[in-house]
């Protein structure tokens, strides 16, 4: 008598879904990668902004939460947050320029200062939730393979040796 041998996790050969994949993984790329290429400028700043007293009593303050209460409370800036992203590029394509630009660039420090430090705060509370916990866990996961897909650490190095290029040699 035959064992019935369970389906193991393959790549799909179907060309949608690998099309689909493939546009995915370029998307996480754009993304991951603007993200490791701005965070050395916005990095100093959450670092002051998180030596602050009020911040660290803030944070005090959201790990004392419950963990929907964490919820909710990066929920609320995300969801004002986002549209105004939209709206301010919106308005950068209408001819806005200036306002727009502000608007997107004020988004995104919000979203950098506030809910990257409730985020950090919080993400012991978060991670008591299983569906959060995946999510996270998840987004780690996909993180980390489009980081090794696209490979930035020696992109950074790379980058990194160019800077010091130019600076010796544009004096």
């Amino acid at each position: 008598m035959s064992q019935i041998v369970p389906p193991t996790r393959r790549s799909s050969r179907n060309p949608v879904v690998v099309a689909l994949r493939f546009a995915f993984r370029v998307v996480c790329g754009v993304v991951i990668l603007l993200d490791e290429l701005v965070r050395p400028l916005y990095r100093p700043l959450i670092r002051r902004i998180a030596q602050l007293r009020l911040m660290q009593a803030f944070e005090g303050w959201v790990a004392r939460r419950s963990p929907y209460a964490v919820l909710v409370l990066i929920g609320v800036p995300y969801i004002v947050v986002e549209p105004l992203k939209f709206l301010a590029l919106i308005g950068i394509a209408n001819g806005h320029g200036k306002t727009g630009l502000l608007a997107f660039l004020l988004a995104h420090l919000v979203s950098f200062v506030l809910i990257e430090r409730i985020f950090t705060a919080g993400k012991a509370q978060l991670m008591t939730l299983r569906p959060m916990a995946w999510l996270i866990a998840t987004a780690g996961a996909v993180r980390a393979s489009v980081v090794s897909w696209l490979r930035l650490a020696e992109l950074k190095a790379r980058l990194r040796v160019l800077a010091r290029w130019a600076r010796m040699h544009l004096r």
